[in-house]
């Protein structure tokens, strides 16, 4: 036994002695282990360049990325520019809701035909209801919609309509509902927009929209290519420049701005906008401005927007505050007015143009009329029919009629005899068309044949009114009016009888006129003037209405007994 001061000695492993091993053994044993220590000072670098790299990332975390290229793909687009502004929430794009479809139908409530004879799947009965405590039976939810939390619910979501589910790239409508659209959210819409090729309609409902997101949405709207319906409702901007779109480039054919707090300060620059002397918008055919706090003031300027333009069909003015020199001036663009004095310099301008285009055109290395550099007997010559004209314009002014009204009546007579001749031949083809098919064509078909023809006969050209056929009366140059606008909604106003008075007239002054000629469009269809201040059983309103009612395309006339006279 050891004593206990004394260590005892360790055992030694099986480990075999280096003096055992061959002069080869060692060497080979050497070279494997320099490569296992080079190979683990590879492996450290790697990581140490690994972390410095990553240290790089985090110390400049503001490194622009590279930018996104837009794919079309709404979804993803969306979501990939949201994630790079760094915002805290991303909206989602979620379908719009659709009502329920019953089964074995279409969406429409027609049968499918098409599957009918398919064969059909057992049908499984029902489950036994549930019960209570009470044993009576609990109520079973109903189908027609679903439940959701009201913290999910009111949660910002962006709705979207689709051709085809199954393809993301095909987006038709979108809607977004009671959440503020700022500035930079709009810049993302600016850049996706546009990539969408089957987006049509916009609706912002309740957006909170500025001043500064309309100047985007403006230039957002010019880039998106099947672009057509901008709904707007329910957004009162400060600075009301909503006529930017309406500029010249805007593809927007159905705008409705309902319950924006419109002003006259508002109404006069959509007036403008729709039209000028200058300009005028060609795309725009329907406008809603119905509850918003429009006057006379903002009725008239509108008024003179519509004696230029001639593409607006439908104008609602619904719940505003316009009274009766409002509506006399919307009467009055509806009648016949008389064209102001820049108006006749400007209509001058268009027939001069016509007549002569080449007149303001010279040749490439032509001389203008006197250039020094032209001979002396050319320079004499225009002097001589300079002072020719000077005298013309002299006999002139001493004219006491006007040559110059004497000639441009003289024209218009002559435009006119070709108008009715045109519009005669037109009429006679579209009867000799129709004759064959009577009875086999419903309203919308004839609605479409009656567009179709309409632009037929203005020859797919722009109406200018401008050179439209006028009367010389007391010293004034006088046009028909705006014949183009068919609906118009002038309900929940303060119009009382002497307004009503100026609106009769002018429709009695359209159906007479329209006797005679059509081609420049089928003039009011339907009015809307309930609850204004007048009773509905004012003489006024009954002849409105008996007038208005056979020009309702909705209108159908009662059935008449073999004598002649209506069942009614």
């Amino acid at each position: 036994m050891p004593s206990p001061g004394k260590s005892s000695p360790a055992k030694t492993g099986s480990r075999p002695n280096s003096h055992r091993l061959t002069p080869a053994s060692r060497a080979s044993f050497a070279r494997v282990a320099n490569k296992i220590k080079m190979g683990k000072k590879l492996e450290k670098g790697l990581k140490e360049k690994n972390a410095s790299a990553v240290s790089q990332d985090e110390e400049n975390p503001n490194k622009t990325p590279e930018p996104y290229s837009c794919t079309g793909n709404f979804q993803a687009d969306f979501t990939e520019l949201c994630r790079r502004n760094s915002m805290t929430y991303i909206p989602p794009i979620i379908p719009r809701a659709r009502p329920p479809t019953v089964m074995g139908h279409t969406e429409s409530g027609k049968p499918d035909k098409g599957k009918g004879k398919a064969p059909q799947a057992p049908v499984e009965p029902d489950p036994d209801p549930e019960q209570d405590l009470d044993g009576e039976g609990i109520e079973a939810p109903p189908k027609t919609f679903t439940m959701k939390d009201k913290f999910e619910y009111f949660r910002p979501s962006v709705q979207v309509e689709m051709e085809n589910f199954d393809k993301p790239d095909t987006v038709t409508e979108i809607y977004i509902r009671g959440w503020k659209i700022v500035e930079p959210i709009m810049e993302i819409f600016k850049q996706c927009w546009p990539k969408m090729a089957k987006l049509h309609t916009i609706n912002l409902w309740n957006c909170g929209l500025s001043g500064e997101v309309i100047t985007i949405l403006a230039s957002t709207i010019t880039e998106i290519p099947e672009m057509r319906n901008l709904v707007l409702d329910g957004n009162t901007v400060v600075e009301e420049n909503w006529h930017e779109l309406m500029g010249e480039e805007s593809p927007i054919q159905n705008l409705s701005l309902r319950h924006c707090g419109i002003t006259d300060k508002g109404a006069e620059q959509i007036g403008q906008a729709l039209g000028s002397t200058k300009r005028c918008n060609t795309k725009l055919i329907s406008l809603n401005l119905s509850g918003n706090r429009i006057t006379d003031v903002g009725a008239e300027h509108i008024a003179l927007g519509l004696r230029m333009n001639r593409n607006l069909m439908s104008l609602s003015l619904a719940s505003n505050f316009i009274g009766d020199k409002g509506a006399s001036k919307i009467a009055e663009i509806l009648s016949r007015f008389p064209l102001t004095h820049e108006e006749v310099v400007e209509r001058r301008k268009h027939f001069s143009e016509k007549d002569f285009p080449e007149r303001n055109k010279s040749p490439p290395g032509s001389r203008r009329d006197g250039s020094k550099d032209r001979p002396a007997s050319v320079r004499s010559q225009s002097h001589m029919d300079k002072d020719k004209k000077g005298s013309k314009a002299s006999a002139k002014k001493k004219d006491p009629k006007g040559k110059d009204a004497k000639e441009e009546e003289k024209h218009d007579k002559t435009k006119k005899k070709e108008k009715e001749d045109k519009t005669l031949t037109k009429k006679a083809s579209i009867a000799a068309d129709t004759k064959g098919t009577k009875g086999k064509g419903k309203g919308k078909d004839k609605t479409k044949q009656a567009a179709q023809e309409v632009e037929d006969l203005s020859g797919g050209e722009v109406v200018n009114p401008l050179t439209d056929v006028a009367d010389f009366i007391d010293g004034q140059l006088w046009v028909s009016g705006n014949r183009v606008l068919i609906n118009l909604n002038l309900s929940r106003n303060k119009i009382a009888e002497s307004g009503m008075n100026n609106l009769l007239k002018a429709m009695q002054y359209q159906t007479t006129i329209l006797m005679d000629n059509k081609s420049g469009g089928t003039g009011l269809m339907r009015i809307a003037l309930l609850k204004n201040k007048i009773s509905q059983e004012h003489e006024v309103m009954r002849k409105l209405n008996d007038i208005m009612l056979h020009k309702d395309p909705y209108y159908k006339q009662p059935p008449q007994t073999p004598d002649g006279q209506s069942t009614t």
